[in-house]
C-alpha cells in the first residue's frame, strides 16, 4: 500500500522553490523560510505567483513528486510531472474500454452508484447529528429520492442514461444542501451550484476544496499507471482530466462536502474571510485559505475502515486505493470495479 506522503501548498505570494540536495527549500524575499526532505512529499501545490528552479523540478520528477500550479483563488493553471511511468499495456486496455460505450457504462455507473449512496450517506449523518433541523422533512424527502434513483442504477442501462441520473441526484441532492449549513447562515448559504466563478462563499469553498481533491485523484491515477485525461463518465476533452474527474465523484460528498459543511457549522472559518472581486467572483483571504488547507491534511490522515479491503487506511490514501482497484479491474483480475461506498 502506498504510503500517505504530504502535499507541500505554498501560498505566500513571491516565494521561490529551489533545491538543495535531497531538501526542498522555500524561500520568501531571498530569506529561507522551509526545509523540506523530498522523500517526505508526494506533491507540491503552488498558489499564485510561486516559482521554482529548474533543479527542483528535475528532482521532482526523478521522484514522482508533481508540480502543480493555481491561480491565487485556487483555479487550476498548470502541472508538471516527470517522465510517463507504468504499464502501457495497462494504458492501452484504458484506452480500448473507453472506446467500448457498453464498458464504459460499467465503471460509470458504479461510479454514480457510490457517488449517490455516499450523498445519501451524507444526509443521513446531517439529520441524526441535528436531529432538530427545521429542513428535516425536505432532506428525509431528498433521501427517499436518491435511494430511488440508485435503485434505478441496479440494472445495466446506456451511458447516456447513465449521466442522467448522475445529474438527477446532484440536483436532488444539492436542493437540500443549504439546511446541512446549521451556522452562520447569513454568511454561509446554498442557493444552487456556481462555479467558474464561484458567487457566494459556500461555493467558493467547495470549489477550492474540489480543485485539491482533483489535484490528489489525478496524482493517484498517475501513480498507477493510468492516463487521468481518459475517463469513462466524463467524456474526452482536451485539457480535461476526465478519468480524474469520474474516480473524484465517489469522494466528493465523503471528503470535500463534510469537510466544507464542518468548517462552517464548527465556525472554524468566518464570513469576513472572503471577498467579492469586481467580477463578481467570491473568493478566499490567504489566513481562511491557509486554515482550510491545514483542515485538508489534517483529514487527509484520518482513519477508516475500507469497505471492500476490509482494513483501516487513512482519507489521504483513498484515491490511491481506488486508482489501483480501477487498474486491477482493468487489467482483468477483478470481475468489476469496487467503488467506495462511505459507510
Amino acid at each position: 500500500m502506498k504510503q500517505l506522503l504530504n502535499t507541500l501548498f505554498v501560498t505566500t505570494q513571491g516565494s521561490y522553490l529551489s533545491r538543495e540536495g535531497e531538501t526542498v527549500l522555500v524561500r520568501v524575499d531571498h530569506e529561507t523560510k522551509l526545509r523540506v526532505p523530498i522523500h517526505t512529499l508526494s506533491g507540491i501545490v503552488c498558489f499564485g505567483q510561486v516559482s521554482c528552479s529548474p533543479p527542483l523540478m528535475q528532482l521532482c520528477g526523478e521522484r514522482n513528486v508533481a508540480i502543480s500550479f493555481l491561480s491565487e483563488t485556487g483555479r487550476f493553471w498548470a502541472r508538471v510531472h516527470g517522465p510517463v511511468s507504468g504499464n502501457v499495456l495497462l494504458r492501452r486496455e484504458q484506452y480500448r474500454r473507453a472506446d467500448d460505450e457498453g464498458v464504459s457504462a460499467e465503471i460509470a455507473q458504479a461510479v454514480v452508484t457510490a457517488k449517490i449512496a455516499n450523498c445519501r450517506t451524507s444526509l443521513l449523518r446531517a439529520l441524526r447529528d441535528h436531529p432538530d433541523n427545521p429542513g428535516a422533512p425536505r432532506i428525509e424527502t431528498a433521501v427517499r429520492e436518491l435511494a430511488r434513483i440508485a435503485n434505478s442504477l441496479k440494472e445495466p442501462i446506456p451511458l447516456e442514461r447513465i449521466r442522467g441520473l448522475e445529474g438527477e441526484s446532484a440536483r436532488t441532492y444539492f436542493s437540500v444542501f443549504d439546511h446541512l449549513v446549521v451556522s452562520q447562515k447569513e454568511e454561509f448559504f446554498f442557493r444552487e451550484r456556481s462555479r467558474r466563478p464561484p458567487l457566494d462563499n459556500m461555493n467558493a469553498l467547495l470549489s477550492f476544496l474540489y480543485t485539491l481533491l482533483v489535484h490528489d485523484v489525478r496524482s493517484a491515477l498517475e501513480g498507477v499507471g493510468l492516463d487521468p485525461a481518459v475517463g469513462y463518465l466524463h467524456r474526452d476533452r482536451p485539457g480535461r482530466p476526465s478519468l480524474a474527474l469520474d474516480l473524484m465523484e465517489e469522494f466528493r460528498p465523503f471528503f470535500a462536502d463534510r469537510l466544507a459543511l464542518s468548517l462552517v457549522n464548527r465556525q472554524q472559518i468566518r464570513g469576513k474571510g472572503f471577498k467579492r472581486s469586481e467580477t463578481g467572483a467570491v473568493v478566499m483571504d490567504d489566513e481562511t485559505r491557509k486554515e482550510v488547507l491545514m483542515a485538508y491534511q489534517k483529514r487527509k490522515q484520518e482513519e477508516i475502515q475500507h469497505p471492500f479491503l476490509n482494513e483501516k487506511c487513512a482519507i489521504g490514501i483513498l484515491p490511491h486505493t481506488q486508482a489501483l482497484l480501477l487498474a486491477r479491474y482493468l487489467r482483468g483480475d477483478l470481475e468489476g470495479y469496487p467503488p467506495f461506498v462511505w459507510r
